[in-house]
């Protein structure tokens, strides 16, 4: 195939292929500095830690420092392909402006130290904060990129040595809703589904979910079936024009805040038109009367009303997925930030459920992640949750966690319900959380309504402890700020979103004197002498892999069981997926084949919650609902959003992301091919809406919401009359500003409110109300830095497309005809 910019081609060349057939192989590879594959000294195996995906790849090294990737052409995620992030990324291990040494604060300055001042500051203030008010005192914050080991590590940290119930993650903002509409419908987290699904579906359903900007090698594996013989229908949910949109058979773009009652205007279709299995329901649910009942008050013309969709295209729609002989459905965050987030992603879940489609190929759901390792902070308990799957609720449960660490169960917290992010802030901001832990994340930019968040965590009260890569504007708030290695400098595993578990070795040192996080985390409780119940250290293992070994017999014979999986298994195989145990020893494609669910009462994870209220169902209740253990449909009626439009405020604010960036690009802004492709933040308008204020493409404008204003250009695309997007990736560290808002303030989140879904607690970055105007014209036309190769292209011919040139130009290589793996692993 040869070489090709992928700047400006983001899914690379075509490998069509048919229904029921393998995806065929295409390595992609970038080097830098013009080297080739023969000048490399050593490929180092790994994944992708810039997306939810997995993408296997092999880091390249040169003189001890990383100088490419290369697709894993045997692995059963992405068959050798390898997306913009995946290839130019890694550039930024090697940023001049990589934190090297601890940092304190002294005199109000931070200040470079030692390690063990650093980790004495630290220590200290736990104890006195222990001393003087308990556990409640310490909260930790964390990522989704840190590997499995180190979740897990730092889970029996807080929760079984120090006792704290506050402790959660990022993931919070981005997959909170996956888990809690898993649970709330089989009882259990865990993705049924599987990426080869893809490989046997007659239609693909994505509601929420801009595949081709949040998983682009995903998305080219559904490009390939689309070019191939027989190809699969399209189903697209999305106020915007999405490249996932332009191919679909029907794009449904309702407005922001609707999601539950298009949902229910399509079951209602689907239900009417006899589109069911009566005898897997019968069989494997309850709840379905429920549902039947509930979705009869949704037709298509009250739905076209409330979502501003046409009924026919809602009809159409749901022939589709009514029709469908294999259907795969995925959801993201354009129904996990929005109103009703788990009440609407439930509702997926029942569209198979009633269908009876899970469990075989072609056949599945995906509650997709945002994050490279969401799913280990969901099974390790970093996110909210108990270790292995475990249900806080149930007391024997909590017991057998206690016995494996040799703890009283009244160590660990379970008197209600975790912490939640959300509620950790309001506790930071009120006095009650007076050290909080931020490890791998920027809240100063990623949470909604910054100037609230960067007041609290300004509070001098607050000992905020920042362990980080790069000096973000959250690090510039720390009072002890530790440098940490990253992917390729060091080892561990993590898990993506259809379950598979990867390896990553560490390929070489970190700088200076950064530490991988495990490393931080062992020390700390060292140090905090944190003992189990015989006066023996709690944390038993000193690396990643006697960690990896003490976090298996944590999940034996829970749903997320990896005791068959090792690291040498990895090394030979690839990616595995859990659960892999003695009965499933290669590892298990599909969960919940046959009807066979983890949601019996005495063993599920979690027995629901209201979806209207978030509280917690008591277990008498649902042993009463379930006590068969089957799957639980869950119906729920359509309910206004708290924040709706007015004279002052026409608008809809969405916030998203685009291809070339990753969450408050501390990573991707310093890699300069994706840097170079979306530069600055801007403002998506439709057509209409610009028309209304005077605005033409490029003019600068300001996008106001009760909370504050933003900045930045317009760009005029075929966006959903009514709503304005902006990208949530840009914050200030980059700009002459600093680390805060100085002249015009960019970052999203200074508009976002302060408010989440009831049962997933996840906050709702989509359904602001805002104005838009016109602040300047260019003096000379210029378009907006927005690509033109994703959801923000433009309405208007003229504008430069996005290209990449010689510096993005990649590798690609067809290896369509079968792949031997002794071939090409030097």
């Amino acid at each position: 195939m040869g070489r090709m910019d992928r700047i400006a081609d983001p899914w690379g060349s075509r490998t069509p292929y048919g229904p029921g057939e393998t995806w065929p192989v295409r390595v992609d590879s970038y080097l830098a500095d013009g080297l080739t594959a023969e000048q490399v000294d050593r490929w180092v195996p790994t994944a992708s830690i810039l997306h939810s995906n997995g993408d296997a790849m092999d880091i390249a090294v040169k003189d001890g420092r990383i100088v490419g990737v290369r697709g894993r052409a045997d692995d059963r995620v992405n068959h050798g392909r390898l997306d913009p992030k995946d290839l130019f990324g890694w550039q930024a291990n090697g940023s001049p402006d990589r934190l090297t040494q601890p940092l304190v604060r002294i005199d109000g300055e931070l200040t470079e130290t030692d390690w063990d001042t650093a980790m004495r500051r630290i220590v200290s203030r736990t104890r006195e904060l222990l001393d003087e008010q308990g556990p409640s005192a310490l909260g930790f914050y964390t990522t989704g990129q840190l590997f499995l080991e180190e979740y897990y590590t730092l889970a029996v940290i807080a929760r079984g040595g120090l006792g704290t119930p506050h402790l959660d993650g990022n993931t919070r903002l981005c997959t909170a809703t996956a888990a809690a509409a898993l649970k709330e419908s089989f009882a259990c987290d865990g993705q049924p589904g599987s990426y080869t699904d893809i490989d046997h579906a007659d239609v693909i359903a994505l509601f929420g979910h801009n595949m081709a900007e949040t998983q682009p090698v995903l998305w080219s594996r559904v490009l390939d079936r689309l070019a191939g013989p027989t190809p699969p229908a399209v189903v697209c949910v999305d106020p915007r024009p999405s490249p996932v949109a332009r191919k679909a058979t029907v794009h449904l773009a309702p407005r922001p805040g609707t999601n539950l009652a298009l949902m229910n205007g399509l079951l209602h279709e689907v239900v009417a038109g006899g589109h069911i299995d009566r005898e897997y329901i019968d069989a494997h649910t309850v709840g379905y009367d429920e549902l039947e009942q509930r979705v009869r008050e949704y037709p298509p013309e009250r739905v076209s009303e409330i979502c501003d969709v046409p009924a026919e295209e809602i009809r159409r729609a749901a022939r589709i997925l009514g029709g469908a002989e294999r259907l795969l459905s995925t959801v993201l965050q354009g129904f996990y930030q929005s109103h009703q987030a788990t009440a609407a992603a439930v509702q997926v879940n029942n569209l198979h459920l009633i269908r009876g489609m899970l469990g075989e190929p072609g056949r599945g759901v995906l509650q997709m992640n945002g994050q490279p390792s969401a799913q280990n902070t969901r099974e390790c308990g970093a996110d909210g949750d108990l270790p292995g799957f475990r249900n806080w609720a149930d007391d024997s449960q909590v017991a057998e966690l206690a016995e494996l660490w040799n703890v009283e169960p009244l160590q660990i917290p379970h008197y209600g319900p975790p912490t939640h992010a959300m509620q950790m802030m309001r506790y930071v901001e009120n006095g009650s959380i007076r050290m909080l832990w931020v490890t791998g994340t920027n809240p100063a930019v990623s949470l909604p309504e910054l100037s609230r968040v960067r007041s609290l965590l300004s509070q001098d009260r607050l000992f905020l402890v920042v362990q980080d890569l790069f000096l973000t504007e959250t690090a510039h708030l720390a009072d002890v700020v530790l440098p940490a290695a990253t992917w390729g400098e060091k080892t561990g595993t993590f898990t993506n979103a259809d379950r598979t578990v990867h390896l990553s070795e560490k390929a070489v040192d970190p700088p200076g004197e950064a530490r991988p996080d495990l490393d931080i985390f062992l020390d700390y409780a060292t140090r905090m002498q944190l003992s189990d119940r015989s006066d023996k250290p709690l944390v038993k293992w000193h690396d990643p892999e006697s960690a990896f070994e003490a976090w298996k017999e944590c999940s034996r014979g829970r749903p997320c069981d990896y005791t068959g999986i090792t690291y040498a298994g990895l090394r030979e195989r690839g990616g595995i997926q859990w659960p892999c145990d003695e009965e499933h020893p290669d590892g298990t494609e599909r969960l919940y084949g046959g009807g066979h669910f983890w949601s019996d009462p005495d063993h599920c994870e979690s027995y629901g919650r209201d979806l209207v209220t978030g509280a917690p169902l008591e277990p008498d209740e649902y042993r009463a609902l379930n006590p068969d253990g089957k799957a639980v449909i869950r119906a729920a009626a359509y309910l206004p959003a708290h924040e709706q439009t007015s004279d002052d405020y026409p608008l809809l604010l969405i916030t998203g992301r685009t291809l070339y960036h990753f969450h408050t690009r501390t990573k991707t802004a310093r890699a300069p091919q994706l840097q170079s492709a979306a530069p600055r933040m801007w403002v998506e308008l439709s057509a209409a809406d610009a028309e209304a204020e005077g605005v033409t493409e490029g003019d600068l404008v300001e996008v106001t919401t009760p909370r504050g204003s933003v900045r930045a250009a317009a760009r005029l695309t075929d966006i959903r009359d009514g709503v304005v997007f902006l990208p949530f990736h840009y914050g200030y560290w980059d700009t002459d500003a600093g680390h805060e808002p100085g002249g015009a303030p960019r970052a999203a989140n200074e508009l976002t409110l302060t408010d989440w879904d009831p049962a997933s607690k996840q906050p709702l970055f989509k359904t602001a109300a805002a104005c838009v105007r016109l602040v300047a014209r260019q003096d000379a036309p210029a378009p907006a830095p927005a690509p033109t190769t994703a959801a923000s292209a433009p309405r208007s011919a003229g504008v430069p497309p996005t290209v990449g040139g010689t510096p993005a130009e990649v590798h690609e290589e067809d290896r369509s005809r079968p792949y031997s793996s002794s071939g090409d692993r030097s």
